[in-house]
């Protein structure tokens, strides 16, 4: 008893209770990010279809500056939790410090493509000068005041990666609440505020992101006692801290900047056909956010866990830990299959859908929602190439999927004129990423076994 009193509860927790524990605060917190997505898009499709599709082909842009600040998270969540199994406190802290300072240069970068790739982004994926108005102002805004967005994703993973998953949750939360609030107010201008349209929409996630930073940055000084933050430290990196957060970490940003590739050629694509097409797949984005989140809320609770537990040499809490998010992570994605299957209509009719968004979107909507669970069980499985340090296959298993097989699935599918053929590149694509996940779980399996033994 005396041996495990001062050990983090990764390391001696039942396992279900502790994935449950971990994750259920970022799945919850995951569920409100999606709600508040979603929210962007019902308010801003009350403008107009073409305001709704402005942010479809925005979105690419929004999900590289995501992929830079969690993959970035991702490293210095790997390197932080597997200090702090093998009870490392200082090195723990330096990977949090040197964390801070990345982020400081990944929002300097943005605010440099904000300035000069804007326009060019935008025109190549839309030939209307409406649309192309609204995206220019949506993206010039959330580039120009990213450093919200890095430093919430840094701080809140600070607190998953030493367990306080609940303060991150709150982070999260006031975050979303804050956009949800502002979205209506700026997007409409009321309360005697100016009408700023598809601009508002923007303004209200960064002040929303922001705002979840300042309290991120508060909730980890005041509580996070296992990790020490100071400006000296943050403005004195170690070449070998930064290699380590980037070895797992570039992987990472790769795998989820390859979903800007794919969405910008699949916007592309899709133009050939109607811009509400484009609409179409812009809010299918938004609605599968709802089933995927709480999955990656599950990975973002179970990838420390399962890091903890390899420096702290426990094979078996790392099994059952993978047997258990596996099995839920599954369970949560046939409920999404069962209510995009069942009620399509109704889910489009949240956007405003037109009578032609609805003869595009609903049998786009059945045809991709069978791939769900297979996604829940890739995902999941994945998660040991993020937490062992070999994020590099994730990265492979994402060009495999997106790049390789999705697009080309795509296009091909394109050639025959038919719109609704095209929406089988989804399951087509799950089903090459689940084989060639499973090929790689074999072979990382198969080393940390000797490694443990």
């Amino acid at each position: 008893m005396s041996e495990n009193a001062g050990e983090n509860k990764m390391g001696v927790m039942p396992v279900k209770r502790l994935i449950i524990s971990m994750s259920l605060p970022m799945m919850i917190s995951m569920l409100v990010q999606a709600l508040y997505n979603v929210a962007d898009s019902v308010f801003v499709s009350r403008i107009s279809e073409n305001a709704l599709t402005a942010v479809t082909l925005a979105f690419p842009m929004q999900n590289l500056m995501i992929a830079v600040g969690a993959g970035t998270g991702v490293g210095i969540n790997a390197l932080l939790s597997q200090s702090l199994g093998q009870k490392d406190g200082e090195r723990a802290s330096k990977a949090a410090n040197t964390g801070i300072l990345l982020n400081i240069f990944n929002f300097i970068l943005f605010v440099l493509i904000g300035l000069f790739l804007t326009v060019p982004f935008v025109r190549s994926q839309t030939g209307d000068p409406e649309i192309s108005g609204y995206a220019e102002d949506y993206i010039g805004v959330v580039c120009m005041v990213s450093a919200g967005l890095f430093f919430q994703i840094t701080f809140e993973r600070l607190l998953q990666s030493t367990g306080r998953t609940i303060l991150s949750m709150i982070s999260q939360i006031t975050g979303a609440v804050i956009n949800i609030i502002l979205d209506p107010i700026l997007i409409f201008g009321l309360f005697g505020m100016p009408r700023m349209e598809v601009m508002g929409a923007a303004v209200a996630t960064c002040i929303g992101q922001s705002c979840a930073s300042i309290l991120g940055l508060i909730l980890n000084l005041k509580f996070n006692k296992d990790i020490k933050l100071s400006l000296r430290s943050i403005l004195h990196p170690e070449k070998e801290i930064v290699g380590k957060i980037y070895f797992v970490g570039i992987p990472s940003i790769l795998m989820v900047s390859i979903g800007s590739v794919m969405t910008y050629f699949m916007n592309i694509i899709l133009e050939g056909f109607s811009s509400t097409a484009q609409a179409v797949f812009g809010a299918y984005f938004k609605l599968q956010s709802f089933v995927f989140m709480p999955v990656f809320g599950l990975n973002n609770g179970l990838i420390p866990v399962l890091a903890y537990n390899l420096g702290a040499r426990k094979k078996e809490r790392i099994n059952e830990s993978l047997r258990f998010a596996v099995m839920l992570a599954v369970v949560i994605m046939c409920i999404g299959t069962l209510l995009i299957e069942v009620i399509p209509g109704p889910l489009l009719k949240i956007f405003d859908a037109s009578d032609d968004m609805l003869g595009i979107g609903i049998p786009a909507l059945r045809i991709i929602g069978i791939h769900f669970p297979l996604a829940a069980f890739g995902i999941t499985l994945g998660s040991v190439f993020q937490a062992f340090s070999k994020s590099y296959f994730s990265l492979i298993v994402s060009l495999c999927r997106q790049l390789v097989a999705l697009l080309p699935a795509a296009w091909l599918l394109s050639l025959t004129g038919v719109l609704s053929n095209v929406w089988w590149c989804f399951p087509i694509a799950e089903v090459i990423s689940v084989a060639v996940t499973v090929i790689f779980y074999i072979r990382v399996k198969r080393s940390i076994v000797s490694v443990l033994d």
